[in-house]
């Protein structure tokens, strides 16, 4: 990933976010192994439910702001392969927040073992397209989701 920009929030990380994602078949080729593309599907769904989390999804975001998340940069090592019926577990972490940007690792896992490794960086746009800052009703949330988990810990 391309070295971060400085943290605008509080740099200690909390635990991951947990999100378990069942493989069906759809999700798979002919041969019942998970095809490359829908690693990229079940990472969004787990993002989305992590932002839900923080208490703004998605929807509220672009209602209350104009703005959203877009995928600016993505890499995934694949490193076992996911198959039909199994049940995934991805973790979440926020690596980095820099004023228009936040960098996002995330580990699928199968019964504990790690099968793939996704870094993405995301961008936050507004309504033209353009980048913009992360909105302060947005980086309240990340921050008051990682005071509580400091405060749990």
């Amino acid at each position: 990933m391309a070295e971060p920009v400085r943290a605008m929030t509080d740099a200690r990380p909390g635990p991951p976010h947990r999100c378990d994602i069942r493989v069906y078949f759809e999700d798979t080729d002919a041969g019942g192994v998970v095809y490359h593309a829908a690693y990229l599907r079940f990472a969004e769904r787990a993002r989305t439910e992590m932002m839900r989390e923080f208490g703004k999804s998605h929807a509220e975001m672009i209602a209350e702001t104009g703005t959203i998340f877009t995928v600016r940069r993505c890499s995934i090592e694949f490193l076992r392969p996911a198959r039909l019926d199994d049940l995934i577990r991805i973790e979440t972490s926020i690596a980095d927040i820099g004023a228009a940007t936040m960098d996002v690792e995330q580990n699928f896992l199968r019964d504990g073992e790690r099968i793939a490794h996704l870094e993405v960086q995301l961008a936050c746009m507004n309504g033209n397209g353009r980048a913009t800052r992360i909105p302060a009703i947005v980086r309240d949330a990340l921050d008051e989701r990682r005071r509580r988990t400091r405060n749990t810990s």
